[in-house]
């Protein structure tokens, strides 16, 4: 398991996507406008790690749910977001649909 903190390469990832600038994420989430940009620099490249709610309110400015700045790796990364868009129905129907293969596939192997 890698130990290196993944915020810096989701903050950074979310933010490009949408065409933030740093300064510009930074004002948007309440950093005094002559320190955002050198903030938000500090903790894309994994110099200071913000606190819970300056993630929370960042992963809301970003469009991201707030698991997915912790994510590990890229495909989970990807299905954090894709299951953030997705209704409460449609998750928990696909949460039915993964237990039920993960059970098929687990009695194959007995």
């Amino acid at each position: 398991m890698s130990t290196k903190n993944p915020i810096p390469e989701r903050l950074k990832e979310a933010r490009s996507r949408i065409g933030l600038s740093q300064r510009t994420l930074g004002i948007l989430v309440g950093f005094d406008p002559a320190s955002a940009s050198s903030r938000m620099n500090h903790y894309e490249k994994g110099r200071h790690v913000p606190d819970i709610d300056t993630l929370r309110r960042m992963a809301d400015e970003l469009n991201v749910p707030l698991n997915y700045l912790f994510c590990d790796d890229q495909k989970t990364a990807e299905l954090a977001l894709l299951i953030s868009k997705m209704t409460e129905s449609e998750q928990i129907s696909l949460i039915e649909l993964l237990k039920e293969s993960l059970i098929s596939n687990n009695n194959g192997k007995r």
